[in-house]
């Protein structure tokens, strides 16, 4: 559904969401959640980040950590002025949305972290990255000198610890489309925590995923204990890719559910509704070898 076809009505009570995926990943992986919700006629958008999806960009082309970001930096600043939107991160998302909201906080209504690295302002920025508390990456790929240091998230672990619930063959096209990416550790650690006065002053929301093999539920409410939270909501059987493997629930229609993970943070914050989560950018056309691909 083009935006044009929304009823003048609809577009005036929708909510602009940009949705922002994690390592490896694009803006593709949230095509369930968003066909609900473009549907239900919010303005939206889901950035690839630098090298990520669709970008014909290289890692070795964004060599920083704000260069990784760049996309999403460029469509809050492309706001008109007034305008706010909702930013939801998934995963390493979240550490995305937390340096937009630090860069443009009158930009942003919320921030909404699903199952995602939410930094604090007390401890550096890496914390939360550095302290996750996965023991096994298995068959994923490091290379520490590479500029800069590069991850690919292997099949196998994508398969046990990312993808347990969800469908086979979203598990299928993630192997079809995921790219080497980076956690850029080393240049975040080059910067102070984020701010009390700009991120921390950004209504934060965080959604946990209670079946995440990745970012296990404990770690998750760690990270929601070390800084103020306006809302925390659950969902109870969803993985790590909780918009695959539970999408009515996230986007607010499944029948089963009365009230909905996101239906449910509606009215919390003044002037915005959340009424469902995203939209669909669609599914692209993509090249890919087996190969890793800088």
């Amino acid at each position: 559904m083009s935006s044009s076809s929304v009823p003048a009505a609809a577009v005036a009570t929708s909510t602009r969401l940009i949705l922002v995926h994690g390592t490896g990943h694009g803006g593709w992986c949230w095509y369930k959640v968003a066909t609900l919700l473009r549907a239900a006629g919010h303005r939206v958008d889901a950035p690839d980040l630098a090298a990520c999806g669709a970008d014909a960009r290289r890692l070795s082309d964004a060599p920083t950590f704000e260069d990784y970001t760049r996309p999403l930096l460029d469509a809050l600043r492309g706001l008109p002025d007034g305008e706010r939107a909702v930013l939801v991160g998934h995963s390493f998302g979240g550490m995305s949305i937390a340096l937009a909201a630090e860069e443009f906080p009158d930009k942003v209504a919320a921030a909404v972290f699903l199952t995602a690295f939410m930094p604090d302002c007390a401890s550096p920025r890496t914390r939360v990255i550095e302290t996750v508390p996965v023991s096994d990456w298995m068959d994923t790929v490091v290379d520490g000198g590479h500029a800069p240091p590069s991850v690919f998230l292997g099949p196998e672990f994508v398969r046990r610890k990312l993808y347990q619930l969800s469908p086979e063959e979203d598990y299928t096209l993630c192997q079809s489309l995921a790219r080497v990416s980076s956690y850029y550790v080393a240049d975040q650690q080059q910067r102070p925590p984020f701010s009390a006065a700009r991120y921390g002053a950004v209504s934060k929301v965080y959604v946990v995923a209670k079946r995440d093999l990745a970012m296990v539920e404990e770690y998750q409410r760690q990270m929601i204990a070390g800084i103020p939270v306006a809302e925390v909501r659950e969902m109870a059987d969803a993985d790590h890719m909780a918009m695959l493997s539970a999408p009515e629930e996230l986007a607010g229609t499944s029948p089963t559910s009365p009230t909905p993970t996101l239906n449910r943070l509606r009215g919390l914050f003044t002037n915005l509704y959340i009424e469902c989560l995203f939209s669909v950018v669609g599914l692209c056309t993509y090249t890919r070898t087996n190969e890793i691909i800088y």
